[in-house]
């Protein structure tokens, strides 16, 4: 069989490697318009995410959202909506990321209870869906396409 990283190469998929974190989430590293952070790569999150914190950090235009957020945190946590932002990560880019912008610091609290570093936001299966995503666990890369 041949190389994996050879073959998704050739079929114009971009590396992009990931740490695992002391509480075992994938950490990725990412910039929305223009501006890096640290983000949990997270296949069952549906959305991409970030904290009412980080709006003024990556320059979001946050609108209002009907949408109710839930997640490992709770139900019913009130939002907001960032639409078209640029992401990139790594070599991989899209202009048209739509964040769902909510309250993270229960996950933010959670994390530093581990002696983990917090994070800004959550990459979530729209994207790994879009980028056709495949995750190599055992090398600690992800395939963005």
């Amino acid at each position: 069989m041949k190389n994996l990283q050879e073959v998704l190469r050739k079929e114009k998929y971009k590396k992009i490697n990931f740490k695992v974190s002391k509480t075992q989430h994938l950490l990725i590293k990412a910039t929305i318009n223009g501006v890096s952070g640290n983000f949990i790569l997270d296949t069952g999150a549906s959305n991409s995410c970030v904290g009412f914190d980080s709006i003024e950090k990556f320059n979001l235009k946050a609108g209002k959202s009907k949408t109710k957020a839930s997640g490992a945190g709770g139900t019913g946590m009130m939002t907001k909506i960032a639409k078209n932002n640029a992401l990139k990560i790594g070599r991989w880019q899209t202009e048209e990321l739509h964040l769902v912008i909510f309250d993270m610091s229960h996950v933010n609290e959670a994390l530093t209870q581990y002696k983990a570093k917090p994070v800004d936001g959550i990459i979530g299966a729209d994207i790994l869906l879009e980028g056709k995503a495949i995750i190599d666990y055992y090398n600690h890369c992800l395939y963005l396409k």
